[in-house]
């Protein structure tokens, strides 16, 4: 007790004290989920390894006693032991090879479909996920988040079994050899090998920050090159070769060097067993010399019990090196669950209804809306698209009109405010039934590799084959479809390389078609294409927009002229609403405009 009566107040704890104990329960806690979420279900394949397990050790752990056996018969000169002892030996190899290859497959099987099964979660969870967190990353650092980080995790789990279980049983079999062939000598080999436990562990930690590290520099990479040949026609035509190789070899030197830093920690581990076991080796050597001299021992004795620790000694190392790839497989884990983590903001409220809407009015009730805090794209906006009417979006880049329009199938909610199709509060409405009830059509035209006829089908699935080929011709693309090879079971190819940008559009308008919903959203659905392809296809979008409710986005003024009404955005505001004609004769902002692109054109 101090002067004052109280108790001294505890010592103070350093970050680096207090951080051990967690992330060594953060650890337990992800392989407890681990196996709660995705390894429990295979505990029957698990089990059966495990038994082989028991058998590879067993039999491992015969070998020195077979070695002792023949060096004793040896000298004895015993007849039926040396006649014996080649079919023992052939048996236990026999055993041995087959629970090895047992074990092998059930091991295999287990975590394949792990790592499967992981993918498949996180890929249904990313598609799911909010546009804020799938657009955090780039598409080529997910990618890697789905191979070379499940493969450190797959590697890991097979790893635990292989070394972890299989190796560290036999060298629990081949320790209790040990002890039954000399225990003096297994004494002093068990005082010296726990010492490499200690740096082996400084080790992992080490390893495990630069792991992380190199995953996320892999990811960053796998990005820089599909980045680059994505966009190989740009790259060419502005001679970016030289910048991007620039940039691409800075990113291989500091993923070089983050390989290099693992490999390094990874090299100290086999040096470090070899030379306490050499130390081990060197202590059994001299003791037992002591004793051979003395006449306390023989020199079967000690060949016996020197092919146990040799023979431990390869799985000795195995188990140094498991601590640096279950640490590689535990940075890639914590990423997993990272992600998985990710709360999902944009959701089905509990009493959410299913919608009933059809070709209403869209209302648009003092929203705001920001994709961080320090952009607001959206700033008390109110307007309303009537029903069965066209309304034009218009205004500067960056305006907010796609904004506008992300928020209408709730990709993304308001801040404030609220949205209504119909007089219905879309917040309250379920996702599934808002979203089948709207289409959009946009500039960038998303067709997956996959059949021309499957791609239509997206608009409705079970779609007969009549019903593609109406939207089709409705769309304006029934006539080139049937001249492809193969017609509708014709490969688009990846993003729809096989087919011309207008023929791409009006694949996507034929989903449209085909989906027939009653809210249609057009963003910018003609600006890519030449003259001929955008006269087809805005005959085809007339006859898509005819009776529903249509909100169009456009930069060129000329393809809204016939809206029923165009709002104009600023900043996030709604600035003007009205008529071409009447917002023409105001001289507001889109005067302003109409007379800029009157005089470019």
């Amino acid at each position: 007790m101090t002067q004052s009566g109280r108790s001294p107040s505890p010592a103070p704890t350093s970050p680096q004290t207090a951080a051990k104990p967690t992330l060594r329960a953060a650890n337990w806690a992800m392989a407890r989920r681990l196996w709660t979420d995705h390894v429990r279900e295979h505990r029957t394949k698990i089990a059966l390894s495990l038994i082989a397990v028991a058998f590879i050790a067993v039999s491992t752990s015969l070998y020195p006693v077979l070695i002792n056996w023949a060096f004793t018969s040896l000298g004895e000169k015993s007849g039926w032991a040396i006649s014996t002892l080649p079919w023992l030996v052939l048996v236990v190899t026999a055993v041995r090879g087959a629970s090895t290859y047992i074990q092998i497959v059930l091991t295999q099987q287990a975590v394949t479909k792990v790592e499967a099964d992981m993918q498949s979660r996180l890929y249904r969870h990313l598609v799911a996920a909010d546009l804020t967190a799938v657009n955090a990353e780039t598409p080529a650092a997910w990618t890697q988040r789905f191979t070379t980080d499940l493969l450190y995790v797959r590697n890991a789990l097979t790893r635990l079994v292989n070394i972890l279980v299989r190796e560290g049983l036999t060298i629990v079999a081949l320790f209790v050899t040990m002890i039954w062939l000399d225990w003096q000598l297994s004494l002093i080999a068990f005082t010296v090998l726990p010492l490499a436990l200690i740096p082996i562990s400084m080790i992992g930690k080490r390893l495990r920050k630069v792991s992380k590290r190199t995953q996320e520099q892999t990811g960053d990479m796998a990005s820089l090159t599909v980045e680059t040949f994505g966009a190989a026609r740009t790259v060419k035509t502005y001679k970016l070769e030289p910048y991007l190789a620039a940039r691409a070899d800075r990113a291989f030197e500091s993923l070089r060097k983050l390989r290099y830093k693992s490999m390094i920690q990874k090299g100290r581990v086999d040096p470090m067993t070899e030379a306490l076991g050499g130390v081990a080796v060197a202590a059994i050597l001299a003791f037992v010399g002591w004793r051979i001299m003395s006449g306390q021992s023989t020199i079967g004795e000690f060949t016996g019990f020197m092919g146990a620790l040799l023979i431990a000694s390869q799985p000795l190392r195995a188990l140094g090196n498991l601590s640096a790839l279950v640490q590689e497989g535990l940075a890639a884990l914590t990423r997993y669950y990272a992600v998985l983590d990710e709360p999902v903001t944009v959701r089905d409220r509990p009493d959410a209804r299913p919608a009933t809407f059809g070709a209403d009015t869209v209302r648009f009730e003092g929203v705001d809306f920001s994709y961080s805090a320090k952009a607001p794209a959206l700033h008390g906006v109110t307007f309303e698209a009537r029903a069965g009417e066209t309304t034009a979006i218009v205004g500067r880049s960056g305006a907010g009109k796609s904004t506008v329009f992300n928020l209408i199938p709730r990709l993304y909610d308001p801040s404030a405010g609220r949205i209504t199709i119909g007089g219905e509060d879309i917040a309250g409405l379920t996702l599934s039934s808002l979203r089948e009830r709207i289409a959009i059509v946009s500039q960038d035209v998303t067709i997956f590799n996959d059949t021309v006829g499957a791609n239509i089908a997206l608009g409705r699935p079970g779609a007969s084959a009549d019903e593609i080929a109406a939207a089709a011709k409705n769309a304006g693309a029934h006539d080139f479809i049937m001249r492809a090879p193969g017609g509708y079971d014709a490969p688009a190819g990846e993003r729809g390389g096989n087919f011309s940008g207008g023929e791409r559009q009006r694949i996507a308008l034929a989903r449209a078609f085909l989906k027939d919903a009653p809210i249609l959203l057009l963003d910018e659905a003609t600006s890519a294409l030449d003259a001929e392809s955008e006269e087809i296809v805005k005959a085809a979008l007339q006859r898509l927009a005819a009776g529903r409710t249509t909100l169009v986005i456009a930069h060129r003024l000329a393809t809204v002229r016939a809206a029923e009404q165009i709002i104009v955005l600023d900043a996030g505001r709604v600035a003007e609403t009205g008529t071409h004609d009447a917002l023409v004769a105001s001289g507001g902002l889109y005067a302003k405009f109409h007379r800029l692109q009157l005089a470019s054109d």
